[in-house]
């Protein structure tokens, strides 16, 4: 099922065209009973097998672009190999789509559109919560409003209508996180260059991270709300008045969840609009993909072994990668 990236992405046209016939073959509906994932079937079975979840996103994010970009930011650690799996596009009928989740190691979700149907649901919550990896990258958050569990995989998210009705707000004040129960709905101030503060230094995935480091131009994303249980803030972001829609808050940017048995990543970083042309910033952000790359790598596995590379930033500046 996996082919050379440009002749992939290059025919997504056609991809979508036959989005829902190429699920159907790779993942019969027959398919969906759930055994172990393949993480505890071959602890330590290499690289790892990561299915990139895609297909749908709202008017604000461009998937296309985004999910092509991710695909070759993991390719490039040389430790995942990953399968793109697309769900029909939006408005079409789910009939076909199940997914066989027990295959892979991991799954990154770089996805906001449709509900999915119960038994995907339902099959979906087994994987994670019987220790299959999730991902949920930026606008994976806004996700599935209506649908408790992913919430609690999530944390927090936004948008969608969400308010204090979805839960409390993910904070860091005075040296530890806090939950803020407060009026306020998920907003981000206009995209630029951030400090981002690592939080949880003896984490898998920032061990060996600076303490401060530089990100480019992204969506600070501010005010997100949810369950906000079993979760470890991992790094946060502030934004500071009179910037339009700063909070003055540390808001969570990485977050590591528990969900049963499951290790779920969430980073909020990695904006893509369907303006935006290639190499977008937000996504060759050093520190974006480095921190994707090993909150993959502990998502899967539980632990990360990959170095902390020569570029990765400090407090001074962003650095960017030509990833397109």
């Amino acid at each position: 099922m996996r082919s050379p990236l440009s002749s992939r992405w290059a025919r997504s046209t056609i991809y979508r065209l036959v989005a829902i016939a190429w699920i159907v073959t790779a993942h019969p509906p027959h398919a969906t009973a759930q055994q172990s994932p393949a993480s505890e079937r071959d602890a330590n079975a290499a690289p790892v097998s990561v299915m990139l979840l895609t297909g749908q996103s709202s008017i604000y994010h461009d998937w296309r672009k985004s999910s092509r970009i991710i695909e070759r930011i993991l390719e490039d650690a040389g430790r995942f190999e990953v399968d793109v799996v697309m769900t029909p596009s939006q408005g079409e009928p789910m009939t076909g789509f199940a997914p066989t989740w027990s295959a892979y190691d991991v799954v990154v979700m770089d996805y906001d559109g449709d509900d999915w149907p119960e038994p995907v649901r339902r099959s979906f919550v087994e994987y994670v919560s019987s220790g299959g990896g999730l991902v949920l990258v930026h606008a994976a958050d806004n996700a599935f409003p209506g649908w408790p569990e992913f919430q609690a995989m999530a944390a927090v998210g936004g948008w969608r209508g969400r308010d204090e009705t979805a839960g409390p707000m993910l904070r860091w004040r005075e040296g530890r996180q806090v939950i803020e129960t407060g009026s306020g709905t998920a907003q981000h101030p206009p995209q630029h260059d951030f400090r981002i503060e690592t939080r949880s230094l003896d984490h898998p995935v920032m061990q060996g991270l600076p303490a401060i480091w530089m990100h480019a131009n992204d969506e600070l994303y501010s005010q997100l709300r949810g369950p906000a249980r079993n979760v470890t803030i991992l790094a946060t972001a502030r934004a500071e008045p009179p910037l339009p829609n700063a909070t003055g808050e540390h808001e969570p940017m990485l977050m590591a969840i528990r969900f049963g048995e499951g290790r779920v990543f969430h980073t909020t970083l990695g904006h893509v609009g369907p303006r935006d042309e290639l190499p977008v910033a937000t996504m060759s952000s050093v520190g974006f993909i480095v921190t994707l790359q090993r909150g993959t790598e502990w998502a899967a596995t539980g632990r990360v072994a990959q170095p902390v590379p020569d570029d990765f930033p400090g407090p001074g500046s962003p650095v960017l990668r030509d990833f397109r």
